[in-house]
């Protein structure tokens, strides 16, 4: 049953939250059902835990982070930040944007040390 729980918990999570909460009701019931104590509910619970805190703490940042050219603490950033000011659609829309700021900046950043005024002394100042 693990294996087939795993696989519906992961296609399903394509659907933020979906393939969690399905995952865990499903292998929590299977778990409750077969064994009948608290102690491999309590299990199945830590596992879940542990599964979901590494993957959204650190294989979705890193991975999709070195995908895009973002650092995982900027991916991380970029999600929340998405999720507070617009919700939903933030979620969705946050990696796309600090994707194409990102491009923008490094080409301003590059246009301005090639500029005059970059190669002035004390970088312009007076």
């Amino acid at each position: 049953m693990a294996v087939l729980i795993g696989l519906g918990a992961g296609l399903l999570s394509i659907v933020p939250y979906l393939g969690s909460i399905v995952g865990v009701l499903v292998a929590a019931g299977a778990a409750v059902y077969q064994f009948q104590d608290i102690f491999h509910l309590l299990m199945v619970l830590l596992v879940f835990v542990v599964g979901q805190t590494a993957e959204g703490m650190y294989l979705t940042p890193k991975l999709v982070g070195d995908r895009i050219g973002l650092h995982p603490v900027t991916v991380i950033f970029a999600v929340l930040a998405g999720a507070q000011l617009f919700g939903f659609l933030g979620i969705l829309l946050a990696l796309p944007v600090a994707a194409a700021l990102n491009v923008l900046v490094r080409h301003m950043l590059q246009k301005y040390r090639q500029s005059e005024l970059y190669k002035l002394p004390n970088g312009g100042g007076v």
